[in-house]
C-alpha cells in the first residue's frame, strides 16, 4: 500500500528536520505512542496503543533512519506487529523551504498483513489519514507553528483482502 501525504509548517526547514529527528518530539507526536526508546543511533523501538476503528490494539516495532541528508530528507525503514497483524515498509520524508515555512512530503510504501488487512483499504486509508493529520498537528505544536495539513493525502487502492491475507 502506498500512502502519500504533505503538510506545511510555519517554521524553517532546519527546525522541522531537527524536530522530525528528535526522539522526544517523535514520542509526543506519534499517535498512541506509549514508549519510544533508542536501540542505537539510527534505530528506535516504539510501543503504540491505537484505538481507531478496526485497527485497535497494541503494537510494537522499530524504525530505522536511513539515507540521512540534513536538512532535506531521510527515510525510515519500519517494522511493527501486534496481535491483529503486521506492518513493514519504508517512509521517505522530504522537507522543502517555502518562504519562511516548510513543506513536508512523505511517501510511504508498506505491506500490511493479518487481521488488520481484512478491514479493507478504505478503512485503512481513513485511519492512515487521521493518524497522519494528528501527527502533523502535534509536530506543528511541538515546533510552535500552526500546521496546514494538505488534503492531498493519497492512499493507493489495495487488493481484495479476501484473496490474500498479506497485502503488498
Amino acid at each position: 500500500m502506498k500512502i502519500t501525504t504533505s503538510a506545511a509548517v510555519a517554521a524553517p526547514r532546519e527546525h522541522v528536520f531537527s524536530a522530525l529527528n528528535d526522539r522526544g518530539v517523535l514520542r509526543r507526536c506519534i499517535p498512541g505512542c506509549e514508549e519510544l526508546t533508542d536501540v542505537d543511533e539510527e534505530t528506535f523501538a516504539v510501543k503504540l496503543k491505537l484505538g481507531v476503528a478496526g485497527i485497535k490494539g497494541k503494537y510494537a516495532g522499530t524504525a530505522t533512519r536511513q539515507d540521512l541528508l540534513p536538512p532535506e530528507s531521510f527515510t525510515f525503514a519500519l517494522d511493527g506487529k501486534g496481535k491483529t497483524g503486521f506492518v513493514r515498509g519504508t517512509a521517505a520524508v522530504r522537507i522543502e523551504t517555502q518562504g519562511e515555512a516548510s513543506r513536508i512530503d512523505c511517501e510511504a510504501d508498506v505491506q500490511i498483513g493479518g487481521a488488520i488487512a481484512a478491514v479493507g483499504s478504505r478503512l485503512i486509508g481513513a485511519v492512515a489519514r487521521k493518524l497522519t493529520r494528528d501527527f502533523f498537528r502535534e509536530l506543528a505544536d511541538a515546533i510552535g507553528a500552526p500546521p496546514d495539513v494538505s488534503d492531498q493525502n493519497e492512499i493507493d487502492a489495495l487488493p481484495d483482502p479476501g484473496r490474500d491475507e498479506r497485502l503488498e
